[in-house]
């Protein structure tokens, strides 16, 4: 059904310093996208059916940037370690095991049941090299409903030899078949995925970079995590002045190739120019920022220079697939920057992760994000009624909680393009 009514009390971002709030109001579903927020339900949508969650609170799907989906086996676990021996103890060896369709299989079903209960309705999602495994990522998140960027890893070089290809052509050639074979998935979309520049020859990103060209793909990758990251592509980059221009020089960093970097930790002053001019997104992971030591991102100093942002558990470095758990994380990694580094910027606002979570990485998808007119409908009703306490709360302080307690099993219904993933009856 793509034609209904939503009647509870409707939050959703204009702006990232405008929540709009709506209590018991109607939010309307048209062919699948939003026909507006409403107080009073306009005659000409009476006919629809309308669903009735009065009291219970109704937000836009929320949007992870940044997930790697075969790290799920082992969330939790590593988190003494930074990035580059993380990698080389816990990741690559969990990776390598997805050449074995059957372990990927298993793996995948619970990632994808967990992310369609969860409060996600898109995310950007990194597979592995193995082009079979990460076909059959792509089929588990499309019969789970998830609207979806997937990509296939690419590495050929400073990787463990069982996950690093065998040249660049290979690489790309794997890629391109890999295209072909996932072009009959209606929500589920490939994204072309070189892992980081320390694990792509120049080779390989200029051959990525002719797919991107050939198919008018977008691009999703890693930037300036890690100070020791950010030395080591100097050295294999001999001649650009910071990390982003590892990606640019083979026109895989905005503009016509949509892109969306994670953590862009320090991310200096020409780098942050170039990602505006671009158009390049961000996708903020604070925990995974803070679990392996990398820092925390100026990402209120990215809003208010208009570069885009959104939010990204980053699995496995990050512990949970909560986009709440990961607006609480950006609030607080936020006021420990402020407190302890730069006082210039203050800290993210409540109303500022919400828009980071919804409207503000939606955009990397189109209109989706949002309940104003025209977007994608989207929409997760959250049931916070067992959330006991003996206060009276507005809607806005029962959002706030809701993020601060990440308390995604209070979900009442799920519905991602209009169409009905789950819904209490």
């Amino acid at each position: 059904m793509r034609n209904y009514v939503i009647k509870g009390n409707i939050c959703y971002s204009r702006t990232r310093k405008e929540l709009c709030i709506v209590e018991n109001g109607y939010v309307v579903c048209r062919d699948g996208k939003s026909a507006g927020v409403y107080e009073l339900l306009p005659e000409s949508y009476e006919a629809f059916p309308c669903y009735n969650y009065e009291n219970k609170i109704v937000i836009p799907g929320l949007v992870d940037l940044h997930v790697h989906a075969p790290q799920y086996p082992f969330r939790g676990l590593g988190m003494d370690q930074e990035l580059i021996d993380w990698l080389n103890t816990h990741t690559f060896v969990e990776e390598a095991k997805y050449a074995d369709l059957d372990y990927a299989g298993r793996a995948y079903d619970i990632f994808a049941e967990d992310l369609r209960n969860s409060a996600t309705t898109r995310a950007c999602v990194f597979g592995t090299i193995h082009a079979d495994a990460t076909l059959l990522l792509m089929e588990k998140l499309e019969n789970a409903g998830i609207t979806a960027y997937v990509g296939k890893v690419n590495m050929d070089r400073n990787s463990p030899k069982c996950l690093c290809e065998e040249s660049a052509e290979r690489s790309a050639g794997d890629t391109q078949r890999w295209l072909h074979d996932s072009r009959n998935f209606k929500h589920v979309m490939p994204i072309l995925t070189p892992r980081f520049t320390p694990s792509c020859t120049d080779e390989l990103l200029e051959k990525l970079s002719e797919l991107q060209k050939r198919y008018h793909l977008p691009v999703q990758s890693h930037l300036s995590e890690n100070l020791g990251e950010i030395a080591w592509v100097k050295e294999l980059c001999p001649g650009t002045e910071f990390y982003g221009e590892s990606y640019d020089r083979y026109g895989l960093f905005g503009n016509s190739c949509p892109a969306v970097m994670a953590h862009c930790v320090h991310s200096g002053e020409a780098e942050m120019d170039l990602m505006k001019r671009r158009g390049v997104f961000v996708a903020h992971c604070p925990e995974s920022n803070a679990n392996l030591v990398s820092g925390a991102a100026p990402v209120k100093l990215y809003l208010e220079r208009g570069i885009r942002a959104g939010l990204g558990t980053d699995i496995a470095a990050g512990s949970s697939l909560s986009i709440f758990k990961a607006m609480a994380a950006a609030v607080q990694c936020s006021k420990l920057r402020w407190r302890l580094y730069d006082q210039s910027v203050a800290p993210l606002t409540v109303e500022e992760v919400f828009y980071l979570a919804t409207k503000g990485g939606g955009e990397f998808f189109g209109k989706a994000g949002s309940f104003e007119e025209g977007y994608e409908f989207d929409a997760v009703v959250m049931d916070d009624s067992s959330i006991r306490s003996p206060r009276e709360l507005r809607v806005r302080e029962r959002l706030e909680r809701l993020i601060y307690l990440a308390e995604d099993r209070h979900i009442a219904a799920k519905f991602i393009g209009g169409r009905e993933i789950f819904r209490e009856r």
